[in-house]
């Protein structure tokens, strides 16, 4: 099915369909892709590693978070 057809188609749903449609083409098109996903995702990584390196953050354990995040909620 090329495109024209598709688009054909597209025309013939109903209005709320169509918009639902074009909501999801529109988000489809902001979307990032996998590969920007798993850059995005090194240079944060390797941002956060830097803050550590250069103690910029203070590093809390495991079981530290735990207990404030316990407090949190009581």
């Amino acid at each position: 099915m090329n495109s024209t057809a598709i688009e054909q188609s597209a025309l013939g749903l109903p209005k709320p369909e169509r918009a639902h449609l074009v909501h999801v083409l529109l988000d489809s098109l902001d979307a990032p892709s996998g590969t920007d996903i798993q850059d995005i995702w090194l240079s944060e990584a390797r941002r956060r590693a830097d803050e550590i390196d250069a103690g910029k953050v203070n590093l809390v354990s495991g079981e530290q978070l735990e207990r404030q995040v316990q407090a949190l909620f009581k």
